[in-house]
């Protein structure tokens, strides 16, 4: 009788049953109330596109129903949904707050606080024109930091490993390289033919400087013992900075390149802001000259998701190459 019991209790019948997801159908529940506030409530200032909002909000509602339904057999997937509960919960509360404070109620100030119903149109209509200025700070972001990393990581090899480069280099690294990139403007526009080319130098010199430290620090700071044993089985030079020094220093690398990564983001938008004619910088900038906040707010979040997305990509490459390390650091 007590074995039965036991396996009543441990077996697949009661214990593997699978479970609802009662946080989904909250969230389902919000989102879909937010689709009826957005959709039944009349608008106090003129805005366009709010029964498309109405409507996502109503989709995402149905799509976590479904979900709430269906986790139980979604596997590592379902576990994803599942701890995103509380987040998918709160998102449409802040949205129904931000449309309650602009379109339905006015009580932010225009054109300072655009509507949700704003940024929906700029992406519905003016895709065009900030599609173009992403594919442009893409190519700007990604050149600038591919010269500038590529740039560091030699130099902080060189650096960590001659005592002669060091002598010469250290005194003026530590004289030009805590300035900030956007101090060099007037030169770089000057010394270089087109902004396009003077904007790639910016964004190049903010990630060479960061990845050039952390670089050397790493190289560095490699136990003296691992070239002693190398040397002893007849390692050369060449061996022991490519496959001595630089593994051993690969972690402190990969800091300097998510430093290098913040700081090329913040430079690029001032870059863009001065001679060019694409880009997400030029379009802020463009957007607050025609007091279009509504475009400014929706080019900021597609910044903010590039970043993101981009650090995220660096993260998997770190995990990937740095396996013995894999959630050390976190993002």
């Amino acid at each position: 009788m007590s074995g039965a019991v036991i396996s009543g209790l441990s077996g697949s019948p009661v214990a593997d049953r699978p479970r609802l997801w009662p946080v989904g159908f909250l969230a389902a529940s919000v989102w879909i109330g937010t689709a009826a506030v957005t959709a039944l409530l009349p608008d106090r200032i003129e805005v366009g596109r709010t029964q498309e909002l109405a409507l996502i909000a109503l989709a995402l509602g149905g799509a976590l129903l479904l979900a709430g339904l269906a986790t139980p057999w979604l596997g590592t997937a379902g576990q994803k949904i599942r701890k995103a509960g509380p987040w998918l919960t709160v998102l449409p509360l802040a949205l129904g707050g931000w449309e309650m404070a602009t379109a339905k109620l006015a009580l932010l100030p225009l054109p300072f606080f655009a509507s949700p119903q704003g940024l929906l149109e700029v992406y519905l209509e003016d895709w065009p024109r900030l599609g173009e200025s992403v594919l442009h700070s893409l190519w700007l972001l990604l050149s600038g930091y591919a010269i500038g990393a590529a740039a560091g990581f030699v130099a902080g090899v060189a650096l960590g490993w001659s005592r002669a480069i060091g002598y010469w280099v250290h005194p003026v690294l530590r004289l030009i390289g805590p300035l900030p990139a956007t101090a060099w403007l007037p030169i770089a526009f000057f010394a270089f033919p087109t902004s396009g080319s003077a904007s790639t130098f910016l964004v190049a010199l903010a990630t060479w400087f960061p990845v050039t430290v952390l670089t050397w620090s790493g190289v560095a700071g490699v136990n003296k013992a691992y070239y002693d044993i190398a040397r002893t089985l007849g390692a050369s030079q060449t061996f022991l900075v490519l496959k001595v020094a630089v593994p051993a220093a690969l972690p402190q690398v990969f800091v300097g390149l998510f430093m290098g990564l913040g700081a090329s983001f913040s430079v690029l938008v001032v870059a863009e802001m001065l001679g060019v004619k694409a880009g997400l910088g030029w379009y802020l900038q463009w957007a607050q000259g025609w007091a279009a906040y509504g475009n400014m707010y929706a080019a900021l979040l597609v910044m903010a998701l590039m970043c993101s997305s981009l650090v995220t990509l660096l993260f998997k490459g770190r995990d990937r190459v740095l396996a013995w390390q894999k959630g050390t650091v976190r993002w």
